[in-house]
């Protein structure tokens, strides 16, 4: 390998600001913020606002839309509009 036209990759901690929740991982970001892990060492923090932990298609809290009541109101606005052109 060439020396010097590689990223640095290093362990770094992945933050969900929303839940808290953490994960120690290794990426080539460059964070200027330090946390210090459960094994005491001190890593860089990226902090990002959505993870599996906290987004709502992981944690089963999806919220389900009702289509019910708008297909029975369109079908009942143009049921009456195609009688009229028959």
């Amino acid at each position: 390998m060439k020396q010097g036209i590689h990223p640095v990759y290093r362990e770094i901690i992945y933050r969900d600001i929303s839940s808290g929740y953490a994960f120690l991982t290794r990426s080539t970001a460059h964070p200027k913020d330090t946390e210090v892990w459960e094994d005491g060492k001190e890593y860089p923090v990226v902090k990002v606002e959505i993870s599996s932990s906290s987004h709502p298609f992981f944690t089963g809290k999806e919220r389900l839309i009702d289509t019910e009541g708008r297909v029975e109101r369109f079908k009942k606005k143009y049921a009456t509009q195609a009688k009229k052109e028959k």
